[in-house]
């Protein structure tokens, strides 16, 4: 039997890492979306919560570990950050679509 690569060990973990910080992202962003609704758009109000969640996360782990930042970190970082932003845009809206015509949810206009 094959050893399992080392990137593959880590798939649950990073898997888990995105669930998380997209579900901070989502509810954060369903909270600022009611208060700044007419001031700034909704998408971009996504990504900069995911930047700012991601990005905080991130160097919190890192002052946690105390481990040394490299620059494919920051990559990856940033990575994380569009990955993040993309699922908070899309995640939600998709997901109320996918309830309503389920019908397990009917939603008021």
């Amino acid at each position: 039997m094959k050893p399992m690569p080392e990137f593959m060990a880590y798939l649950p973990v990073l898997l888990t890492v995105v669930l998380g910080l997209t579900l901070v992202t989502n509810v954060i962003v369903q909270v600022l979306k009611g208060l700044l609704y007419d001031r700034i758009p909704t998408n971009l109000l996504a990504f900069l919560t995911a930047a700012a969640v991601t990005t905080g996360a991130g160097f919190a782990l890192w002052s946690y570990y105390g481990f040394f930042i490299t620059a494919w970190m920051i990559a990856a970082l940033i990575a994380l950050c569009f990955l993040v932003a993309f699922a908070a845009m899309y995640g939600y809206d998709k997901l109320v679509q996918m309830v309503e015509q389920a019908g397990w949810m009917n939603r008021k206009k």
